[in-house]
């Protein structure tokens, strides 16, 4: 069986180095708050050109320490996709906001030419999600947050590495978002996120608010360092541990992207005249590929052929957002998201990961062929 996604091959081959370098750290005798998180926060900020990086404990709480430094309140409104992962709607319901949900186009990006219509008094942000590997259209996004004067607030959860004319996700709005779950461009053996912003104002807000609202960074503010919660926060830590995991993995990002790349290039280039709707690098834009996602109406018969066939396949996401109970209520007055319920009935995923093996992408391929020719529509 070829599993959808394993992190054991990867550690196999860094297991040595990253068990060396924790006990090191544990040594040191502090697991919070020390010399590999605040390296991990360098390193990150100055990888992808931004000022500043404050690291959390998920990139939901990434989501909603940037939601809330920002000023975003009960009675607010946060407009985002259709078709993104609950944990973007649920940091907006968090902060106390109401999402605003619109439509996607072909590529599964938020439909930039709906977020105007979705505007009320009440909006106070943007969530634009770079889904799948691949940025939204920030050009025009950034114009109608400029226009109404309302924030951006990214979710880079899956795009970490992608560009926008050749600026990386995560450095156009106010804050940019990012996660460290196990599978994602750069995954933690345990969980993690992290903020990016350019605004040092909001850079002291948002690291005090990931600490109950500690002031840590303003030796004029008479309860600096000291037990005194300057406004409301919440507890949100990258420990030393996974810090030290994403410091030494972080130097082969760039590797793994680029193999990520090179087979997203072969099944494509095999798949390039088949009925399957494929991902497309659109102009502009450098891809990820954090998921080689497919959509055909029939796609849920064939990740089970896949998986008779020794595949695992995945649909993310099966359930568009305004469908699932915990948040119906909410969207009862949302209309014209058609393409995201489309794309949910028929969208799955291949196994796609920097240690797949070349066989295995050609057996991959084969099974989907097969699966295509049984349903007789290749």
């Amino acid at each position: 069986m070829i599993k959808f996604w394993s992190y054991t091959r990867e550690y196999k081959k860094n297991n040595s180095k990253i068990l060396s370098a924790i006990n090191k750290t544990l040594k040191k005798g502090n697991l919070f708050f020390g010399d590999q998180q605040i390296k991990f926060e360098n390193n990150f900020s100055k990888k992808y050109k931004s000022k500043f990086a404050i690291s959390c404990g998920s990139g939901t709480d990434a989501l909603l320490i940037s939601l809330l430094s920002i000023g975003i309140k009960k009675g607010d409104e946060v407009i985002t996709a259709a078709n993104t992962a609950i944990p973007t709607i649920s940091a907006i319901k968090s902060a106390g906001a109401t999402p605003k949900l619109v439509d996607i186009g072909e590529d599964y990006l938020i439909n930039k030419d709906m977020i105007e219509s979705a505007i009320t008094k009440k909006t106070r942000a943007i969530i634009p999600v770079h889904l799948y590997g691949q940025t939204c259209d920030m050009s025009e996004i950034i114009k109608i947050s400029n226009r109404y004067k309302i924030k951006i607030v990214e979710d880079c959860a899956q795009a970490q590495g992608a560009k926008y004319k050749n600026k990386f996700a995560g450095t156009f709005g106010s804050f940019g978002c990012f996660s460290f779950y196990p599978t994602k461009i750069l995954g933690t053996y345990g969980d993690g996120g992290m903020i990016l912003t350019n605004d040092k104002k909001l850079y002291l807000k948002a690291k005090r608010i990931r600490f109950y609202g500690i002031e840590t960074n303003n030796k004029k503010n008479k309860f600096n360092n000291k037990y005194y919660a300057n406004e409301p926060g919440i507890n949100s830590r990258l420990d030393e541990i996974q810090s030290t995991i994403l410091n030494i993995k972080l130097k082969s990002v760039d590797k793994n992207i680029k193999k990520r790349r090179l087979i997203a290039k072969k099944y494509i280039k095999s798949l390039s005249n088949s009925t399957l709707l494929l991902p497309n690098e659109r102009n502009n834009k450098t891809h990820v590929y954090h998921l080689f996602t497919i959509y055909h109406p029939k796609g849920k018969k064939i990740m089970k052929y896949m998986l008779n066939k020794g595949v695992q396949t995945r649909s993310i996401y099966p359930y568009p957002i305004n469908k699932m109970k915990a948040y119906f209520k909410d969207f009862k007055k949302n209309k014209n998201l058609n393409n995201s319920y489309k794309k949910s009935k028929g969208i799955f995923c291949l196994p796609l990961y920097p240690e797949l093996k070349n066989s295995e992408i050609n057996f991959i391929l084969n099974a989907l062929k097969f699966s295509l020719k049984k349903l007789q529509i290749w």
